[in-house]
């Protein structure tokens, strides 16, 4: 096929300058028009999409292996290819020069501005929608358009939509309007109370309902231990263990179960799903432990957030204020002033205030009283200053960061392979 090859040689032309790109994905897509959806038709157990303010990678991580565990070939698109031309380039990557692809099922990380158009193009079989929560409202507005987005699209779902039970605004998901069947997944109600600030997610302000409508969860999170988490499947408990801690890494799993169970049907085995997380490792950036150097067993504990609900689920899952502490965000994130909606009463310092945002996030800590190393906006510097501290008790650093900062901060470590999203 011409367009996979154009394709697949635009690829390589990029790679060759130094990193992945979308625009393979575009030329394919302007030279063949119907493509995605040739490429996307051919997965045998069909296509997945993930949605959602927070979770979408750690989800479509925790996916990918359960359904890896009951031995299917599943194609996932890397961190951040989540629009039309970045999901055609990813398939571009796995497909053959015929056009043909070699997995069993794609599972899809997507953005919700564009689920329901890629929708359209790809007929995904199984749609989850993980939360509402306050994020991009610089690009969204507002968290009740991210919500009409999700339900837009849940409306294409062909076999199952799953739904978060504790959301207040898709548990009202109007079941009638939908193609699929709903299940609900969440956790219980002890478990939630349990948590400083609960689940995070976006009040419902427009309904008259504040909070989430009473649903029966066929997956449920009913007990949480640190990275050791208990599900009940329709009753049914079992024991897994998080590749990072947190109620929120809890919560995913359990949507990624119910996924998992309708994508499979039959075939799913809740022992094959606890053998996949077993051997999961962090999603990229998430909870991933890189070597501070090269020699020396110090490793850096990277803990991604994008916004204030992502934040606060982090700092919550802290198990005591970190010994070693690095704060960074940069332009990538252009309004921080959700910081001061976070309670950061678990972090008693911060060694090393970095990226461009630095000095906003120095005054916000000097508000909560928050103690300061060093403010340093250059990341390579910031770096070096981590690097020359003498080693942790813990054996361990945290590093606070969003996602551009992550990047350059693996790249800084020798770990700048983005090939790692996707195994």
């Amino acid at each position: 096929m011409p367009a996979v090859l154009a394709g697949k040689l635009a690829r390589f032309a990029t790679r060759l300058r130094g990193g992945g790109s979308a625009f393979p994905g575009h030329l394919a897509n302007r030279m063949a028009p119907t493509l995605l959806n040739t490429l996307g038709g051919q997965f045998r157990y069909g296509v997945v999409f993930v949605l959602g303010s927070n979770g979408k990678t750690t989800t479509t991580h925790m996916i990918s292996e359960i359904l890896r565990a009951h031995g299917l070939r599943v194609f996932t698109n890397p961190t951040g290819a989540n629009l039309p031309q970045g999901v055609t380039s990813a398939l571009l990557a796995d497909a053959t020069l015929t056009g043909k692809v070699r997995a069993d099922v794609a599972v899809l990380e997507v953005d919700e501005g564009f689920a329901a158009d890629l929708a359209d193009i790809l007929e995904p079989r199984v749609i989850v929608a993980l939360n509402v929560q306050v994020d991009q409202l610089y690009r969204f507005y507002e968290t009740e358009r991210v919500a009409d987005m999700m339900l837009d699209a849940a409306r294409r779902a062909e076999v199952r939509v799953v739904v978060n039970r504790d959301d207040p605004y898709l548990s009202k998901i109007d079941e009638s309007g939908l193609r699929a069947p709903v299940s609900f997944f969440g956790a219980s109600e002890d478990v939630v109370a349990a948590s400083a600030h609960g689940l995070v997610n976006a009040a419902d302000t427009r309904s008259g309902e504040a909070g989430a409508r009473a649903r029966v969860a066929e997956t449920e999170v009913v007990a949480v231990q640190g990275r050791n988490v208990r599900l009940s499947v329709d009753g049914a408990e079992f024991a897994i263990t998080l590749p990072a801690r947190g109620l929120h890494y809890a919560v995913d799993a359990a949507a990624a179960v119910s996924v998992a169970r309708h994508v499979l049907g039959n075939e799913f085995r809740s022992t094959a799903a606890a053998e996949g997380f077993s051997r999961m490792t962090p999603a990229y950036g998430r909870g991933e432990l890189v070597p501070l150097r090269r020699e020396g067993s110090e490793q850096v504990e990277f803990v991604m957030f994008k916004n204030g609900p992502s934040l606060q689920l982090n700092v919550d899952a802290l198990e005591a204020a970190p010994e070693r502490l690095l704060m960074a965000i940069d332009e990538g994130t252009p309004d921080v002033s959700w910081l001061y909606d976070v309670d950061l009463s678990r972090i008693d310092h911060v060694d090393v205030v970095a990226g461009d945002k630095a000095h906003q996030i120095a005054t916000r800590l000097a508000y909560a009283g928050i103690r300061i190393g060093t403010v340093e906006p250059d990341m390579d510097r910031a770096v070096a200053l981590m690097r020359a501290f003498s080693p942790t008790v813990t054996g361990r650093q945290i590093w606070f960061v969003n996602y551009e900062l992550m990047m350059i901060g693996r790249r800084l470590l020798g770990h700048g392979d983005q090939e790692v999203a996707r195994r």
